[in-house]
């Protein structure tokens, strides 16, 4: 039998046949057969590993600290307490992992990556509600864009429009400014209480680990090790730390979540709070090519060759992101999804498909949101920043570098960064791709080959669409937002 039509069951071969781990592990990517939109299941089409674990803990941490980001920036200008934040995270833990995470990346479709939380649109949130704006209508909108980008195949479409100098452009830019936001955020930590030098501590016993599981070939325990390491230090230098999250369930009723006087106390929303939101659910989809690619990219770059299979389909990914957004607003959630960087990335370090540690994660989350605890331990800030540095923003640049190694590719790499510096990613990106596949930067012979359709006018529109989306709610450092010229 042909290993093309042999199933996973029947190609699995287990460890100790093996001469070391990583053959095995290289060996279970290699087989992976999982079936789109149609059931998957433990033992049969993948495996559980206890290499799972790690994406699991890693993607629990940032999740409980993302979504608490974002429904705590929707909360504050709208006058909501700490206490309505942790309950809605709590709620949003529940529809993530019993809902999305599950039943879809773990079940129907493990080619679709995690549905996870938008980072990159935080920044705009409080000026989201001071236009106007309803975490119900944007929700709902991102998800009906999501989805109509996703099943016509748009988001892999500008992903193959993308060049790697862009990309990795794009990834040295993500990496280095959420290493240095980790690392401003862990000094003000510690400066809160007089300790500054804990935060440096910290940080210099995080390179030694970091360099010396790179030396012994472990990078893949990065994120337990430092995050265990992080605490101890920390505790054992005399940092403040106390639980104060209890057990127990988060209010289930959709009714209270969108209640003129419960939850979010904002109602259900109208014309107007749709006509608010539009521009930042289109900037909120735009975003969504680059950072999947990103991560696809990541993991072409970790796993072994003829692993196609397991990479994660950005179409997919849209889909059940888009999906996850839609109901996880209906029913009363905050979050803003995307896919879950600090999910996949650590995945890829430890050569593991999605499926399997998408169960772990969905378990860590239910236990997460029900026993309170360790809420507090995810987001407190040695644990929180040495996780996000050593498991997401550490790999981005290495990604990065290694994409921009051959070819003609730092010219657009240098301009991704420069324009990204000036506006934003999503401008960075989609300015230098059209500069790009115009054949005026980077490779000139990858230019001519992309037709009249890739090298302007798809990349040209995208350009354009986004800029018209920026200028409108004030996305360009000294200029007004035009939107504001229509407020009364």
């Amino acid at each position: 039998m042909s290993q093309d039509s042999a199933s996973y069951k029947e190609l699995h071969k287990p460890s100790h046949s093996f001469k070391t781990r990583d053959d095995y592990l290289n060996h279970e990517l290699q087989i992976l057969s999982v079936k789109r939109w149609r059931p998957n299941l433990p033992f049969k089409d993948y495996r559980i590993e206890w290499e799972d674990f790690i994406p699991g803990m890693a993607a629990t941490i940032g999740k409980i600290v993302m979504v608490a980001a974002v429904v705590g920036a929707f909360a504050a200008p709208l006058g909501l307490s700490p206490e309505f934040v942790i309950e809605n995270v709590r709620f949003e833990l529940l529809i993530a992992a019993v809902l999305f995470v599950v039943l879809i990346s773990g079940f129907l479709n493990p080619s679709a990556n995690l549905a996870g939380t938008h980072g990159p649109l935080l920044p705009l949130v409080p000026l989201m509600v001071a236009s106007g704006g309803h975490p119900m209508a944007l929700g709902l909108l991102i998800g009906v864009l999501g989805f109509l980008l996703g099943i016509t195949k748009g988001g892999s479409l500008l992903a193959r429009l993308t060049s790697n100098g862009v990309c990795g452009g794009l990834l040295l830019y993500l990496g280095f400014i959420g290493i240095t936001g980790q690392v401003k955020k862990l000094f003000e930590w510690a400066e809160g209480f007089n300790m500054g030098y804990l935060a440096f501590v910290v940080l210099i016993a995080t390179i030694v680990m970091f360099a010396w599981l790179e030396h012994i070939k472990k990078r893949w325990l990065a994120i337990p090790l430092g995050a265990v390491m992080a605490a101890v230090i920390a505790l054992a230098m005399g940092a403040p730390f106390e639980f104060t999250t209890s057990p127990g369930m988060p209010n289930l009723n959709p009714a209270y979540w969108w209640g003129e006087n419960t939850g979010w106390q904002l109602g259900l929303p109208d014309w107007s709070h749709f006509v608010a939101v539009l521009p930042f659910a289109v900037l909120a989809v735009a975003m969504w090519s680059p950072d999947f690619l990103g991560q696809q990219v990541f993991q072409k770059l970790s796993y072994p060759k003829n692993s196609e299979n397991a990479y994660m389909n950005i179409d997919d990914t849209m889909i059940a992101a888009s999906s996850r957004q839609a109901i996880g607003s209906a029913l009363g959630g905050g979050n803003i999804a995307s896919s879950w960087g600090t999910y996949i990335i650590p995945a890829s370090i430890a050569r593991r498909p999605i499926p399997g540690g998408a169960i772990i994660t969905g378990l860590l989350c239910v236990i997460a949101a029900i026993w309170g605890y360790p809420m507090d331990l995810a987001i407190w800030p040695p644990v929180l920043c040495v996780a996000l540095i050593v498991g997401v923003f550490l790999p981005l640049m290495e990604a990065g570098m290694q994409m921009t190694r051959e070819g003609k590719t730092t010219q657009s790499a240098a301009l991704v960064v420069i324009s990204s510096v000036l506006v934003n990613p999503v401008f960075g990106w989609s300015f230098t791709m059209l500069l790009d596949n115009l054949g005026i930067v980077g490779c000139k012979e990858r230019a001519l080959d992309l037709g009249k359709a890739g090298r302007w006018l798809i990349p040209g529109i995208t350009f354009i669409v986004l800029c018209t989306v920026m200028a409108l709610i004030g996305m360009f450092p000294g200029v007004p937002a035009i939107m504001s010229s229509f407020r009364v």
